[in-house]
């Protein structure tokens, strides 16, 4: 298939637009929260995935563009301010956003493609709010807004840290649930690695493999530890919460090792350098997260909140983060001047044209 469906998806969108950003980059139940506080048009919450909100990656990204709205505008973490209902399965997707609505929330955030039914089903319910679908697009309802992120091209960049930094010429994909969104990950970094590649002269082996969902951090341990003794010197990982067991992996094995001889992990959705320090067995302290590739989550998620605060709220639109402002981006972690030179030549290939990145890994072929 030559066109992904999440291109199909922003097609069909009422509204599709490109945004520039500024980036400075439970069962069914809620958190502890406050009481007493008077209630707000402007409330706000989040209802997470499978995973909580200090999950390293998706979730947390988003709620730090809440407190950040929610110390912009002096309101406290609960009713009538802002708050996350988290999910311990997709059965609490559907309850949980309805139990948000009824609680008094005014605009209503969903974390992830995994809810776009949930949503869906919320929106129509309480017609009178506000909802928001982060990472799918949901077309002909009037109150909710659709953010998507193009993070094949954020992607790209960290194949072109990945082909210029391994020394074993062999590097991983790891992600969660294999979906269109997550094809995005996979497409742009194993197009940024042939592209390296080539540039190098070289043949680069990839190893790619999907865990099944973003929680099962054992089994994402698992699978690192197979790429790594396979020969690769370089994981991307796109798992969410799961992404841990990779960090995990690659810590056991570093701390035994020089840090000249160190494996690097390429982190997602947050910089997730300080997962990645450790003391290597010759006594150096060092760290191997060689980037992380971003996503504008708490840029994008306190935008469109001020727009809900503002009377504004932009329901029926879908907003596309790229490379341009940065609603994408890469970390230059640990990445050498001489390859980082590189990644922002290729960025610049990107925003002029010159390079049109892959949204499904059929497109590669």
């Amino acid at each position: 298939m030559s066109v992904s469906k999440f291109k199909k998806l922003a097609t069909i969108a009422t509204a599709a637009v490109s945004v520039s950003v500024l980036l400075t980059a439970c069962q069914g139940k809620k958190s502890s929260s406050s009481t007493g506080i008077k209630t707000t048009k402007h409330s706000i919450a989040l209802i997470t995935d499978n995973n909580a909100i200090d999950d390293h990656s998706f979730n947390e990204a988003a709620w730090n563009g809440f407190k950040a709205f929610g110390k912009k505008h002096g309101l406290k973490q609960g009713k009538g301010g802002y708050q996350y209902f988290e999910s311990s399965s997709a059965a609490d997707f559907t309850p949980n956003a309805n139990e948000a609505a009824s609680s008094g929330f005014e605009t209503i955030f969903g974390v992830g493609y995994q809810l776009t039914s949930a949503i869906k089903s919320a929106a129509k319910k309480n017609p009178k709010k506000n909802f928001v679908i982060i990472d799918d697009v949901i077309s002909g309802q009037k109150n909710v807004a659709s953010v998507t992120f193009e993070s094949n091209q954020a992607s790209y960049l960290a194949g072109i840290a990945a082909a210029y930094t391994t020394k074993a010429n062999h590097v991983g994909y790891i992600g969660g649930a294999k979906s269109a969104t997550l094809e995005l990950f996979e497409a742009g970094f194993k197009q940024g690695v042939e592209a390296g590649a080539k540039a190098l002269g070289k043949k680069i082996k990839i190893d790619d493999q999907y865990i099944g969902n973003f929680t099962s951090t054992d089994k994402a341990k698992s699978i690192a530890q197979s790429m790594y003794a396979s020969g690769a010197d370089i994981i991307y990982h796109a798992a969410g919460n799961a992404g841990n067991g990779v960090f995990t992996e690659a810590k056991d094995i570093n701390k035994n090792r020089k840090a000249s001889k160190k494996v690097w992990v390429i982190g997602v959705d947050v910089d997730q350098s300080s997962l990645g320090s450790y003391t290597s067995k010759d006594g150096k302290k060092s760290n191997f997260v060689l980037t992380s590739v971003l996503k504008g989550l708490d840029v994008a998620v306190e935008r469109i909140a001020e727009k809900a605060y503002q009377g504004k709220f932009p329901g029926g639109k879908h907003f596309v983060y790229t490379l341009e402002g940065n609603g994408v981006s890469v970390t230059k972690g640990n990445i050498d001047s001489k390859t980082w030179s590189k990644v922002q030549v290729a960025r610049k290939q990107i925003l002029n044209g010159k390079v049109k990145v892959a949204e499904s890994v059929s497109d590669l072929k």
